[in-house]
């Protein structure tokens, strides 16, 4: 999958492990995130993250990428293709730089991939927001994200599984 279709707006490129030091800047910042969903961010746990892959998921199918302004990366994403099911996308994480908060850009980078998945025959997004984070659950309802009824626990939190239909089929 090429991922630098992913905005017309940004550009769009996978993340390595020369990337952690910025991805930690723009991470930091974010402490209200890691009150809901600890262990507070360090440099091994981003390195973790880019490893980490659901069951049944190859590192062929994850994409740890950042968007770029200006040179500058203002966003993180991780993306799993064809997960839990073929035609679904699973966004693992997204973390847009605190300064950039609340100014529509998160929302404009979570529908242009929604508009750019659905050309390619993709019928849902898939993802996870910690229960009792306000912050998550606005975000991602005010991007048309649905629970499934589907929660599950891990680390000592509860997660809220949600969903984006793109398609009507």
């Amino acid at each position: 999958m090429d991922v630098s279709f992913f905005s017309s707006h940004y550009i769009v490129r996978h993340l390595n492990e020369q990337d952690i030091p910025e991805i930690y800047q723009i991470c930091l910042p974010n402490d209200f995130f890691y009150r809901y969903c600890p262990p507070f961010v360090s440099c091994e746990s981003i390195r973790q993250d880019m490893l980490a892959l659901p069951p049944g998921k190859e590192m062929k199918d994850k994409h740890y990428i950042g968007y770029y302004n200006q040179g500058q990366l203002i966003a993180v994403m991780d993306f799993i293709d064809g997960f839990p099911h073929e035609d679904t996308a699973f966004i693992g994480f997204f973390m847009l730089k605190k300064s950039l908060q609340k100014a529509g850009i998160g929302s404009s980078i979570i529908n242009e991939l929604c508009t750019y998945l659905e050309h390619l025959g993709y019928q849902a997004i898939r993802l996870g927001w910690v229960k009792g984070n306000p912050q998550a659950e606005h975000f991602w309802h005010k991007n048309h994200f649905v629970e499934t009824g589907v929660t599950y626990e891990t680390n000592g939190y509860t997660v809220i599984v949600a969903q984006r239909q793109l398609t009507s089929a």
